[in-house]
């Protein structure tokens, strides 16, 4: 399985602080990794570092593709977003006001080809191709269940299904990686088991790599091929579900105690 992102001795200092220290890791195409460590392991920043959010202190960050491989140090958010990787976050970032359709097809935007001036003075080629986004929007919403809720508002929908609608927005980029941070927050476990399915049929009917954080250590195991374990910002231990349940420096770590 080829590596499509590796992640060598990255850190990130925040002044005297050292939030993620020497995290060297890989994902390879089409594999679902998880991410876990105890609260203030430094998930959430890596997240951040790799995604473009915050800038990494050291250490290097390169996409593989077809045609080479690309540096991702020191590009914006919208430019890695561009090059196939995207993100939910931990607290749902929704545009609350907008219709559940409006928020997939603001994801859509960099697929919009059509320049200025047709765009302004509206030639029949804008019609055609907002036409063509508004459909697609409209078949990714329906394999997700959400054709009836095209018109509600985001703020409108139960949580859970705002968390799904999060989840199709950032498909709608058509990414090579999709980051999913905590997505069962605040779920309850009905909605955590229907989660832990929809991230099954995402990987395998898009084809794309999943790198995932997450809290609940039932849908870690059921879903993960491989598990990344952070603490105080060091990778403590990396290996299959079942070889990260039996490491006694995770145990201690999530339990303070010697397996």
């Amino acid at each position: 399985m080829s590596k499509l992102l590796q992640v060598e001795n990255l850190v990130k200092n925040f002044g005297g602080l050292t939030a993620v220290s020497n995290v060297s890791m890989h994902l390879d195409n089409n594999e679902l990794v998880a991410l876990i460590g105890p609260n203030g392991a430094g998930k959430t920043t890596l997240f951040n570092l790799l995604t473009g959010v915050i800038p990494a202190s050291s250490g290097s960050i390169v996409l593989s593709g077809e045609n080479g491989t690309y540096p991702l140090n020191g590009k914006p958010a919208y430019k890695i977003a561009d090059m196939g990787l995207s993100r939910t976050f931990q607290n749902i970032r929704l545009f609350k006001n907008l219709s559940v359709l409006d928020n997939v097809l603001i994801a859509m935007t960099s697929k919009f080809k059509e320049g200025f001036i047709p765009t302004i003075f509206r030639f029949p080629s804008y019609y055609k191709t907002e036409a063509r986004l508004v459909a697609e929007a409209k078949k990714l919403l329906a394999i997700f269940e959400l054709t009836d809720d095209v018109d509600v508002l985001a703020k409108n929908l139960p949580y859970g299904t705002q968390r799904r609608l999060e989840i199709v927005r950032a498909l709608a980029t058509k990414p090579q990686i999709l980051f999913l941070d905590e997505p069962a927050a605040g779920m309850n476990p009905e909605e955590t088991a229907n989660l832990t399915q929809l991230i099954l049929k995402v990987q395998h009917s898009f084809h794309i790599t999943i790198l995932l954080i997450e809290h609940d250590m039932s849908l870690v195991m059921n879903l993960a091929q491989r598990i990344y374990v952070l603490d105080h910002g060091s990778l403590l231990a990396q290996g299959t579900p079942d070889e990260i349940q039996a490491n006694p420096a995770v145990i201690k770590a999530y339990l303070g105690e010697e397996a």
